[in-house]
């Protein structure tokens, strides 16, 4: 008989969508940050638009597969995993019923229902749906809601993607001996506001997150700029 995994999620629902939404916040995140410093540094060693706009949708582009890409694989795992365990609940409830209903028993009595009316519970929930109470109560899953790993590798590139634009739109649109201090503006803002609904979601201080992603955000434009500075004027670029 399986043990009650102690620590283990509880419930999809709202949650899980707001994970789902913070996770496209930071993924907005990645997009700004990566790719404002790849045209920053750029624009530092030229003034030329073919340059920063290749770099820039190079930048982009590698972005988003390798966001897609590495949200693929995390996702498919999580699934495979989901996937064994509802195999194995369902093993247990087909060879070990009697055990499997006084385990689901046990864990409403944990949540503080008397032995009486848990026992009931129990009992009325397994001759519902036995296999969807289990995999809610015990481990935490909804088998007719597990992650899509195609989903979240299109949901991870999009992020990404408009995130990506913010920078490359802000370096490319404004004449050249503006654009890179109104880049780092627009960069700095976005960061602020994402920063901060990130933070919001998550339950933790909005003006904390902000600063944090501001400065990191600040430090990585500055030092990609003076790299693509002293190239530039080396001669090297």
């Amino acid at each position: 008989m399986s043990a009650p995994h102690d620590g283990e999620p509880h419930g999809a629902g709202l949650a899980q969508k707001l994970n789902w939404l913070r996770a496209g916040v930071l993924g907005a995140n990645d997009g700004i940050v990566s790719v404002a410093a790849l045209v920053v540094g750029v624009a530092g060693a030229t003034t030329e638009d073919a340059a920063i706009l290749t770099a820039g949708i190079a930048g982009l582009v590698g972005g988003a597969v390798s966001m897609a890409l590495g949200e693929y694989v995390s996702v498919s795992s999580q699934r495979d995993s989901e996937r064994a365990l509802i195999a194995k609940e369902r093993h247990e409830l087909r060879t070990m019923p009697e055990e499997e209903l006084e385990e689901l028993a046990a864990l409403y009595r944990q949540r503080g229902l008397s032995e009486e009316t848990s026992k009931r519970v129990a009992e009325e929930l397994t001759a519902h749906d036995a296999l969807s109470a289990h995999l809610e109560v015990e481990l935490g899953i909804d088998q007719d809601d597990l992650a899509n790993p195609w989903h979240a590798a299109l949901s991870s590139a999009i992020a990404f993607t408009l995130g990506a634009l913010l920078p490359l739109l802000a370096i490319l649109l404004p004449p050249a001996g503006i654009r890179i201090p109104i880049t780092f503006v627009a960069v700095l803002v976005a960061l602020a506001l994402t920063g901060g609904v990130s933070a919001f979601i998550g339950g933790s201080s909005p003006v904390r997150a902000s600063v944090r992603l501001v400065l990191g955000g600040a430090l990585a434009l500055l030092a990609t700029w003076l790299i693509g500075t002293l190239l530039g004027t080396s001669g090297v670029v």
